[in-house]
C-alpha cells in the first residue's frame, strides 16, 4: 500500500536524530466499485529500478493525467573532483568506471578530449577498432534495454502462464513470413511455460517479481506474452555473446584495456582469426536482431499504437520536440564530415513536420551548450559552458520549487534537448542518411503508422532504438572489411601528454550525446567536467524554470491506477535512464507523497 509522508521539502530530521518509526497506515475504507479519477494526487516513484544508479520520479496527476513531473538524481557524482591534478592520460581509467553499463563510451569520450587538446590524429586501424567497439557497445545495450528493462512494462509474464506454446510458436512464424525476415530462433515454447510456472508454483518470480502483474493497461493476451517471455530468456543468452565482441579488441567486458590516448593497444589481435571471431559473433547478433527484435516492435507497435481503453496511444505520449545528436562512427579523420550518424540539431520538430513536411536539420553548435545549476545541489548555479564548469556541491535540502537533484540541467541556446537513439536517428533522417530513412520509413509501413509524426512519442522513442542497432549491426560488416585490409598496419600514435591545453571529446553513447571537456595546465588535470545523457534527459527545471526532456515527456501520460503507476515507468524507460553515470554517492534520506515499490 502507498504510504503517505511529509510534503516534498518539509520536516526533514536533522542527522544526529534516530530513525522515524514507519507511519502506520489508517484502515483503508471500502473501495468504489466505480472509483473516479484522483483530483490532485502526488505520486512518487523513488526509487525507479530496472536502472543503472538511483532515480525520483515525482509526478502531480490531475484527472487521471500528469500535469507535472519532477526528475531527481538523488547521488552526486563527483568524479569531476576526483580526476584534479591526475594525469589526463590516466582520466579514461577512471571515467570508463562512471557505468557498468555504459562500459566503453566514457572511455572513448575521455581519450578523445585529450587527443583534442594534443591535436593528434588517430591511426586508420585504432579509428576502425574504435568503431567496432562502440557498435559492439549497441548491440549490447539496446536489445538488454528493451527486454530486460523495459518489456516488462508492456509484456504481462504471468499472464503467459496460459499461453498455447503451439499458437506463440505460430505467432512468430506468422510474422516472420509477414516481414519477410529469415526464420527466428527455433524456442521450445512449452519449455519456456515450464520454467515459469516453475517460478510461480515455487512463490519466488526471480527477475519477474513485484511488478503489475495484471495492470489493466497492459494489451497482449497470453499467447503474445509467452511469446514475448520467451524471447526475454533467449535475449539473456544473445547479450552473453555480444559482450565477448568488446572482449575481442578491447581485452575484456565490461571495461575495455585496449584504449590510450593516440589509438589503441591491441595490434597484435589485427589478424584473420580474431577478425573471423568476431563476425561470427556478429553473425549471430544480427540474426537476432533481424528475427526476434524488430518483429517484436513492429508487434508491440501495433498494439500499443492504437487507442487503448483509457484513450491512451502510445504513439501520441511522451514526446519531445527539440533534439541533440553529436554523431557517431567516423569513416575518415574528418570530424563531423565523415561520421556515420551524422551530427545536428532539429528544434521545434513537429512544428517543421507540419509546415514544410521535413524535419529541419541544424548544424551543432557546441558552444551554445551551457549546463544550469539553479534547481540543483551545487554552489553556483551560473548557467555555465562545460568547458568552464564547476562542481562543488551544496545540498539543501529536496524542494521541488527551490533545488531538487544532483542532476544538472543542460540547455543548447536555451533550450531543453533529448538526446538519445530517437535524436540519432530524427537528425540521421533530415539529414539523408539513407539508411535510417529506409529503417524509419519500413517501420512506419510494417507498423501501420501514418508518418514519421509517430516518431514523435514512447513508441517512437522505443523504435528507434532498435532500428538503429539494426543499421549498426549491418555496417559493422563493412568495418570488418576495412579491418581486414589494415592488418599489419599500425593502431597507435604515440601522443605526449601537452603542458597546458583544452580539449573535448564527443560521442554517442546508447543512450544519448556525451561530452568531456579538460583543461590541462603543467600536464595535469586543471578541470574536468561530463555532460552525459542522464544529464540530458532527466536533469531538473533550468534557470529559465523550463522543464527537462523527461519531465516535459511525462506531461500528459494517463495513470489508470494511482497505486501501480505503469504508465509513467513506460515513459521514464523508454528514454533509458541510466543515473550511474550522472550521480554516485547517496544522500540516505527521503521525503515522498507516495511510497511505490516498482520493478
Amino acid at each position: 500500500m502507498p504510504k503517505p509522508s511529509q510534503p516534498p521539502g518539509k520536516n526533514k530530521k536533522d542527522n544526529n536524530d534516530p530513525p522515524l518509526p514507519e507511519p502506520v497506515p489508517p484502515t483503508p475504507p471500502e473501495p468504489d466499485p466505480n472509483p473516479s479519477p484522483s483530483v490532485n494526487a502526488r505520486i512518487v516513484v523513488d526509487p525507479v529500478t530496472r536502472i543503472e544508479g538511483h532515480l525520483k520520479i515525482e509526478t502531480e496527476v490531475v484527472d487521471g493525467k500528469v500535469t507535472g513531473a519532477w526528475s531527481t538524481g538523488t547521488l552526486f557524482r563527483g568524479i569531476e573532483t576526483i580526476l584534479k591534478d591526475r594525469n589526463p592520460e590516466d582520466a579514461w581509467l577512471f571515467t570508463q568506471r562512471l557505468c557498468g553499463v555504459c562500459t566503453y563510451v566514457h572511455g572513448s569520450s575521455s581519450v578523445r578530449c585529450v587527443e583534442d587538446a594534443a591535436g593528434v590524429t588517430i591511426p586508420e586501424n585504432a579509428r576502425v577498432i574504435r568503431n567496432l567497439l562502440m557498435g559492439a557497445q549497441y548491440l549490447h545495450d539496446h536489445p538488454v534495454h528493451f527486454y530486460h528493462l523495459h518489456a516488462l512494462d508492456w509484456v504481462d509474464i504471468v499472464s503467459a502462464l496460459d499461453g498455447d506454446p503451439q499458437k506463440a510458436k505460430q505467432l512468430a512464424l506468422g510474422l516472420a513470413n509477414e516481414l519477410g525476415t529469415e526464420t527466428p530462433p527455433s524456442i521450445d515454447f512449452a519449455a519456456v511455460k515450464a520454467q515459469l510456472q516453475a517460478f510461480v508454483s515455487n512463490g519466488q518470480l526471480g527477475p519477474f517479481a513485484n511488478a503489475y502483474w495484471g495492470h489493466s493497461a497492459y494489451r497482449f493476451n497470453p499467447d503474445e506474452n509467452l511469446l514475448l517471455a520467451a524471447h526475454y530468456l533467449e535475449a539473456l543468452k544473445m547479450q552473453a555473446e555480444t559482450a565477448r565482441l568488446h572482449a575481442i579488441f578491447g581485452g575484456k567486458n565490461p571495461h575495455v584495456q585496449s584504449l590510450r590516448v593516440g589509438g589503441v593497444t591491441c595490434r597484435h589481435d589485427i589478424n584473420n582469426a580474431r577478425i573471423d571471431e568476431f563476425r561470427r559473433l556478429l553473425s549471430e547478433a544480427r540474426h537476432f536482431i533481424d528475427t526476434v527484435y524488430i518483429p517484436d516492435m513492429v508487434y508491440l507497435t501495433r498494439k500499443y499504437g492504437i487507442p487503448g481503453p483509457a484513450g491512451d496511444s502510445w504513439i501520441a505520449l511522451g514526446g519531445n520536440v527539440n533534439f541533440l545528436a553529436c554523431g557517431e562512427f567516423p569513416m575518415t579523420s574528418q570530424e563531423p564530415q565523415s561520421l556515420f550518424f551524422p551530427q545536428g540539431i532539429i528544434i521545434d520538430g513537429r512544428k517543421s513536420l507540419e509546415t514544410h513536411s521535413v524535419l529541419n536539420v541544424q548544424p551543432l553548435d557546441t558552444a551554445q551548450i551551457k549546463e544550469h545549476a539553479q534547481y540543483s545541489w551545487y554552489q553556483n548555479n551560473t548557467a555555465l559552458h562545460p568547458s568552464v564548469g564547476e562542481t562543488v556541491p551544496n545540498y539543501t535540502g529536496y524542494n521541488t520549487d527551490a533545488s531538487y537533484s544532483w542532476l544538472k540541467a543542460p540547455r543548447y541556446d536555451g533550450l531543453p534537448m533529448e538526446v538519445g537513439p530517437l535524436a540519432r536517428m530524427l537528425v540521421a533522417y533530415g539529414s539523408g542518411m539513407a539508411e535510417a530513412q529506409g529503417a524509419i520509413n519500413g517501420f512506419l509501413s510494417d507498423a501501420d503508422l501514418p508518418d514519421i509524426s509517430a516518431m514523435f512519442s514512447v513508441l517512437g522513442r522505443v523504435a528507434a532504438r532498435a532500428l538503429e542497432t539494426q543499421i549498426i549491426a549491418h555496417a559493422m560488416d563493412d568495418w570488418l572489411d576495412e579491418l581486414t585490409r589494415g592488418i599489419g598496419r599500425s593502431a597507435y600514435q604515440p601522443t605526449p601528454t601537452p603542458v597546458s591545453g583544452t580539449g573535448m571529446g564527443l560521442n554517442e553513447a546508447p543512450r544519448g550525446a556525451i561530452g568531456h571537456w579538460i583543461n590541462i595546465q603543467n600536464q595535469k588535470i586543471a578541470n574536468y567536467q561530463m555532460v552525459v545523457p542522464s544529464t540530458w534527459n532527466f536533469g531538473p527545471r533550468c534557470a529559465a524554470g523550463l522543464a527537462g526532456p523527461m519531465e516535459k515527456a511525462l506531461e500528459g501520460i494517463p495513470v489508470v491506477e494511482m497505486d501501480k503507476p505503469l504508465e509513467i515507468l513506460r515513459t521514464v524507460h523508454s528514454l533509458d535512464p541510466c543515473i550511474a553515470c550522472a550521480v554516485h554517492v547517496i544522500d540516505p534520506e527521503s521525503d515522498r507523497a507516495y511510497e511505490i515499490k516498482v520493478l
